[in-house]
């Protein structure tokens, strides 16, 4: 270092280093978890699949002030489903009070005749009771026996809530019956024909099955087009490796994913207190010796088309993120290793926020020393070179698996070229830079226990050009056929 330098050059280069050696650690990070082997569903294993003996599936619904017309798109994609219709159930949960919902989905109802509806009431109903008497007895709920909220019963208004009174209800109509395979969406995810058979055949190989997701709007404006990158690298090409023959603790993604009912009620349900039930029992399906299989033919759902919704959604993840890695994993009775490992799935997402520094400050430090200005010690200036080609790399598998994988919603390769220029280093460079904003307030909101009641994301039915005219009905591309342009129709409301 030169010696002209005086005390606020040296705090700039103890700077430079900590954001490179941090830079330094997500890159391993990248690395180590494209190392991990994926326990996926086959197609053989669909194919296999015993018609005369599958497995019933309850798909729950929950949904909260949603367009109609969105839900008449996801239950078209659902009526397409190969399935028997006697051997599965779909559940919307909307709350009791959603009236203009709840007369949506009964007009839905009109149309599918697989559709029932399940309106769920306040807590302070009796018909409550049987979560209440679940919970009593099972202690891995330890929300509910433990902790500041111990035994109280004014559950937060969001999707956890629907989902526990659905499932307990559900489960215990099916008590004595038969084994029963849950499954739930969102309100505008569209799964894929083969999806219900993919569950079958996977349950007999896992405990927990979680289909992949992908935007069919990622090219409806430039904000879309950011937030669909992030299924593209998370969804499409990172996840699958969380399943690591069992290694590692996984999260699920909040929808497209099955199990048994009867390991939920083992477990204790869902958790009620966090913002997002997804990682939480995700990892306690795992310390309690559950394996994860991932279902490659994703569900196609829409993301939102504004930065301003893109962050309500994200920092509601980040907020759910902190919350589950915190006290849940002392109360699960995780070890600090174990602990340790459940944090590294969070680190690719927060290593965004490095992403957007570390990058211009290791070419800046490269331009200098090739300049000859000698600013960085050449040991920084080596460590700057490796992670920008360790992220030339990370960058290169990504637009590999895009081009690979949005023949699955976009028609030509124009359009697939197209969201590849969109994508551009510099054009992520950026939006991982946005990424700090919703970093910073979910961290903000688990400081301050917020992010409890369900702020959702605006649905707009962005997909429903998705849906093309098959053997008279309606259907999306699926086993990776693209949609042809000439047929795709208006379904609209």
């Amino acid at each position: 270092m030169p010696s002209a330098w005086g005390t606020s050059e040296a705090v700039i280069l103890a700077l430079f280093f900590a954001v490179q050696i941090l830079y330094s650690l997500s890159m391993i990070a990248h690395v180590w978890f494209r190392t991990m082997p994926k326990n996926m569903v086959e197609q053989a294993d669909i194919d296999a699949v015993d018609r005369s003996s599958l497995p019933f599936i309850v798909l729950f619904y929950p949904v909260l002030r949603e367009l109609e017309t969105t839900m008449r798109t996801t239950f078209r994609t659902i009526a397409n489903i190969d399935y028997p219709a006697t051997r599965f159930r779909v559940v919307a949960i909307p709350n009791a009070n959603d009236r203009e919902t709840v007369e949506s989905l009964q007009r839905l109802e009109e149309d599918f005749q697989f559709l029932e509806i399940l309106q769920v009431p306040a807590t302070s109903d009796p018909s409550w009771q049987v979560v209440w008497d679940a919970w009593d007895s099972n202690p891995k709920a330890y929300w509910w026996h433990q902790g500041a909220r111990a035994g109280n019963c004014s559950l937060p208004p969001k999707k956890t809530r629907q989902l526990i009174y659905a499932f307990y209800q559900t489960a215990a109509s099916f008590h004595g019956k038969e084994e029963f395979l849950v499954n739930y969406i969102d309100a505008d995810s569209c799964p894929p024909r083969d999806h219900f058979l993919a569950g079958a055949a996977g349950i007999k190989k896992f405990d927990v099955l979680q289909a992949q997701n992908i935007a069919g709007n990622l090219l409806g404006s430039m904000a879309s087009t950011w937030h669909a990158v992030d299924h593209m690298a998370w969804d499409g090409l990172t996840y699958p490796h969380i399943s690591a023959d069992g290694k590692q603790p996984f999260w699920v993604l909040g929808k497209g994913l099955f199990f048994k009912a009867s390991d939920l009620v083992e477990l204790g349900g869902f958790h009620p207190w966090t913002t997002i039930e997804d990682p939480e029992v995700g990892m306690r399906f795992w310390i309690n010796g559950k394996r994860i299989g991932i279902i490659e033919n994703p569900l196609i759902e829409e993301v939102p088309t504004t930065i301003a919704q893109g962050i309500t959604q994200r920092k509601r993840w980040v907020c759910g993120f902190f919350q589950s890695l915190s006290a849940p994993l002392k109360f699960m009775g995780y070890t600090p290793w174990q602990r340790f490992r459940a944090w590294l799935n969070f680190l690719p997402c927060l290593s965004l926020a490095v992403n957007s520094v570390g990058f211009p400050l290791g070419v800046w430090a490269i331009w200098s020393q090739w300049r000859g200005d000698n600013l960085i010690p050449e040991a920084g200036v080596w460590l700057a070179l490796g992670n920008i080609a360790a992220l030339s790399l990370v960058l290169v598998s990504l637009y590999v698996s895009i081009w690979k994988r949005s023949r699955l919603v976009l028609d030509s390769r124009l359009k697939r070229a197209w969201y590849l220029v969109r994508v551009n280093p510099l054009s992520l460079m950026l939006w991982w830079l946005i990424w700090c904003i919703p970093l910073w307030i979910g961290f903000r909101m688990f400081r301050k226990d917020e992010g409890l009641v369900w702020e959702r994301t605006v649905k707009i039915d962005a997909n429903h050009d998705l849906i093309r005219s098959d053997r008279g009905g309606d259907s999306l591309p699926m086993d990776g056929e693209a949609l042809p342009a000439a047929a795709a129709v208006k379904t609209g409301g």
